[in-house]
């Protein structure tokens, strides 16, 4: 029983091991596309490392910038918080605009591809494309 338990946790590793390829795949078909805005606290957040930096210059550990700065963003009034939020929001603006271009350059790249496409599947023999990689793949047992 022991020995099969230890197959299924393998074999399960290997498919999570597998997932993160196809993970790499959209992050590099989407090459190009803007990146979302940082939420106000993380526009607090690069403003206070580098003043967290300055005052302790022997700190290496992120968790400890991380704790005081959830610290320090908690004990803010709304009033101290609103600069962070209205550049948030500018950013985000910015990065709304952005995107819209991208989207605009991505959907007319996929039309003139998928219009090359049809014209590219026109053109030639009347058989499908599934026939076509059956007939390839006929070949390549032939020769075997």
């Amino acid at each position: 029983m022991k020995g099969k338990a230890d197959a299924s946790a393998k074999a399960d590793g290997r498919l999570k091991a597998a997932g993160g390829a196809s993970k790499r795949k959209k992050a590099a078909a989407a090459a190009g596309k803007p990146k979302r805005p940082p939420s106000a606290f993380f526009v607090f957040m690069s403003e206070f490392r580098q003043e967290y930096q300055a005052e302790n210059p022997n700190n290496k550990s992120v968790a400890n910038v991380s704790k005081a700065a959830g610290e320090k963003w908690r004990a803010m009034s709304d009033e101290d918080k609103a600069p962070y939020v209205e550049k948030a929001g500018q950013k985000k603006q910015d990065y709304e605009k952005t995107k819209a271009t991208f989207d605009k350059k991505e959907s007319a790249a996929s039309s003139k591809k998928a219009k090359t496409q049809d014209v590219e599947e026109g053109e030639g023999s009347d058989k499908s494309k599934s026939e076509v990689e059956d007939d390839g793949s006929d070949e390549e047992d032939d020769d075997e």
